[in-house]
């Protein structure tokens, strides 16, 4: 079905092969198999496709994607698409839960991924 969909989304539904392969990435990380997650995620990212989902589903994913980089370890990457997701929908960020926990957990990182420090301070985690 997403591959029928891939050239023509004519009701702008943001289903397609890039949003089956996001949804693939989250399975991942649910599953417990982050290294697999991260792998994924960096190739479906430099998709055309990705740029034309809508905003709120690519901030909701990337938060799924730094979850993704928290459990491989990598604290820059997770920081990374933190502020990317604040950057393209920033409510996606600032008032979801599971992103403002995500958000906590990086910035306590020591040091603190680059723009996680100001993004958490906009958020009222840290002072």
């Amino acid at each position: 079905m997403a591959a029928r969909v891939a050239g023509d989304d004519p009701h702008r539904t943001g289903f397609g092969p890039a949003a089956v392969e996001l949804a693939r990435v989250v399975a991942a990380v649910e599953l417990g198999d982050a290294g697999e997650a991260v792998r994924r995620h960096e190739r479906a990212v430099r998709r055309e496709e990705w740029r034309r989902l809508p905003a709120e589903h690519r901030a909701a994913y990337l938060v799924d994607a730094a979850r993704a980089y928290l459990r491989v370890g990598d604290l820059p990457g997770a920081g990374r698409a933190l502020v990317d997701a604040d950057g393209v929908a920033p409510a996606e960020v600032r008032c979801r839960p599971l992103a403002r926990t995500v958000l906590a957990e990086v910035a306590r990182g020591n040091p603190a991924p680059a723009g996680v420090a100001r993004l958490a301070t906009l958020v009222g985690l840290t002072r």
